[in-house]
């Protein structure tokens, strides 16, 4: 059977690294957005017989389509019905620090097996490294002959350069988490996190449970095991000793945004946030009698500043002390963070982290245009607007670092140090993905789709925003230009 083989040294000792692969959460960071996802993470980590299974997406810019797709449908289709293959796979051999093994079970391929081997390096100047030695053995489908007595070599090569790709982004990811993790190498933390299956949770448990980090998801429905916690922030309903054990309380949940802004969905989106925080912050302040120092974490957005704050095409960026916009999404946003009130007064750490433009295909405002880049017809939206984004990593690691950082507090501004115009974000995107970004997005496009406010406070928002806090604390930026960040999410590096 053909062999692919990549090989990565890194400059951590070999148990270090062989241990993040053996935590929680390994297979969902190195699970690229842009040719699949996990359905199921694995049932026993990488000990023999541990099952999981991923979905599997097309190769290049279809593979880019349907995880697009998959997004965009979330919530409104089932897991089954996304637009990806079904790979069963199956740990077979470990030899712990040393190597351990995976097969395909049953999927698209005749067969697969992956060799992880891990070996003692040196690295240069002194110290201990690790050279990690992927080894994958694989037999494509059969491919249908057409006028060539043999078509197996282009499908074999195509295959070849999207391992690649997916390689690539592996490397790139486990540099920066065991560099994450070296970072905050303290004594390991409790923390509860709600909002878990979403976008950023579901990377975020990920992270945290690589770096050693106990993770309890807040579920709305019966826990099911001693890592969930169930609740209903509708009925006030939150057993305060439930949080008893945790060292921190990451809030991600809350009801979408991002369509048309009617009465009942603005009513949504507001109880939603202040009702769940509030409960959040009144059963950690009940607790706070007991000694134990604990954190609040939770989520808004860069909306907290209005949706046209500037007065100038060339504005200052707005920091953590700029003040409050007066439009809708403001309003949520300075309701939101002041829910969390009684926290703070019982002495709990409280960080609120303004976020960005998420970028990833995963989720987000991203896949809504990936289509018509993809079909040569994307351009500008509000050309010259100031667009303040954040990679999906970044933002995972922005609330990690608040959870386990115990300097951080008050707003924090969790939005890259390069924000870009509508007009440069368009050029940028078209280039990363090899295609023209000419036509200007009409300005009756969002107001079909979102409504006269629902445009104004999203698709044509202005914000200039500066992670001034962030910065000033240390948060090392995976990437700081959104095109090192779209060649990332996107595998086109």
């Amino acid at each position: 059977m053909p062999v692919f083989e990549y090989r990565t040294t890194l400059p951590r000792g070999r148990r270090e690294v062989f241990e993040w692969f053996e935590r929680p959460g390994a297979i969902t960071r190195l699970t690229p957005p842009f040719s699949g996802s996990v359905r199921r993470g694995p049932s026993d980590g990488i000990r023999p017989g541990s099952t999981a299974v991923l979905g599997i997406g097309a190769p290049g810019s279809a593979g880019l389509l349907g995880a697009a797709a998959a997004s965009m449908a979330s919530g409104v289709l089932p897991a089954k019905a996304r637009p990806e293959l079904l790979w069963h796979a199956r740990h077979t051999d470990l030899e712990p620090g040393l190597s351990f093994t995976d097969t395909m079970d049953r999927g698209p391929l005749r067969a697969w097996t992956h060799r992880h081997l891990f070996e003692d390096a040196q690295r240069t100047g002194g110290g201990s490294g690790t050279t990690m030695v992927d080894l994958v053995e694989f037999e494509l489908p059969a491919v249908p002959r057409v006028d060539r007595p043999r078509t197996g070599g282009w499908t074999e090569a195509l295959f070849r350069r999207e391992l690649e790709r997916i390689f690539a982004y592996r490397e790139r990811q486990l540099r920066a988490d065991l560099d994450f993790h070296a970072a905050h190498s303290g004594t390991p933390r409790t923390v509860a996190v709600s909002g878990a299956g979403g976008t950023i949770g579901t990377q975020l448990c990920a992270l945290l449970a690589g770096g050693g980090h106990r993770v309890i998801r807040l579920v709305r429905r019966r826990a099911s095991g001693p890592d969930e916690i169930s609740w209903d922030p509708e009925s006030g309903r939150l057993d305060p000793a439930a949080l008893g054990e945790c060292d921190a309380v990451v809030h991600l949940s809350g009801h979408p945004i991002g369509g048309r802004l009617t009465p009942s969905t603005k009513q949504k989106i507001l109880a939603s946030r202040t009702t769940s925080t509030a409960l959040l912050a009144r059963t950690l302040a009940s607790l706070a009698g007991d000694g134990r120092q604990r954190a609040l974490v939770v989520a808004s957005g860069i909306g907290y500043y209005g949706s046209h704050p500037h007065q100038t095409p060339e504005p200052e960026p707005l920091t953590e002390d700029s003040p409050a916009g007066h439009d809708f999404l403001a309003h949520v946003c300075v309701a939101w963070e002041e829910a969390c009130r009684p926290a703070i007064v019982a002495g709990v750490r409280v960080a609120n982290l303004r976020t960005g433009l998420v970028q990833t295909p995963a989720g987000g405002l991203l896949p809504r245009f990936l289509p018509l880049f993809l079909a040569g017809l994307g351009g500008p939206q509000g050309a010259a607007a100031w667009k303040s984004w954040i990679g999906i990593d970044d933002i995972a690691a922005a609330h990690a670092f608040a959870a386990l950082n115990d300097a951080v507090e008050g707003p924090l501004n969790a939005v890259a140090p390069q924000p870009v115009t509508g007009t440069e974000y368009a050029r940028v995107l078209g280039t990363v993905l090899r295609r023209p970004a000419a036509i200007p997005v009409p300005a009756f496009g969002p107001r079909l789709l979102l409504g006269t406010q629902g445009a104004h406070e999203l698709a044509e928002a202005d914000q200039r925003v500066a992670p001034a806090v962030l910065e000033r604390l240390g948060f090392s930026f995976r990437h700081r230009s959104l095109e090192a960040q779209l060649r990332h999410v996107l595998g086109r590096s």
